[in-house]
């Protein structure tokens, strides 16, 4: 492995392990309505975009990473639409 790919594997690491936190709040809370629908959207169609470039030109750290980042943003639509509504809005 070169040294550029030791480097896209560092940074997609630490790229998803700085969303982890974030997400097991919204699962333990059960609350997202802080967080932005449109951001949420944009983000997973930003992933879908990035994972195609990395399978085009066949590179394994951005296939993996953003394979990986797909399924923790999957996590954060299902947190909003489950329980996006803000707290005493009623239904």
């Amino acid at each position: 492995m070169n040294w550029q790919e030791t480097i896209g594997i560092l940074g997609g690491a630490l790229g998803n392990i700085g969303v982890i936190p974030q997400i097991w709040r919204l699962f333990r809370l059960k609350s997202a309505y802080e967080l932005s629908l449109l951001f949420i959207s944009l983000w997973l169609l930003s992933i879908l975009c990035w994972l195609t470039y990395g399978i085009l030109l066949g590179l394994f750290s951005l296939i993996f990473w953003n394979c990986t980042t797909l399924v923790l943003a999957s996590l954060m639509m299902y947190a909003k639409l489950k329980w996006g509504r803000r707290p005493g809005s009623g239904t």
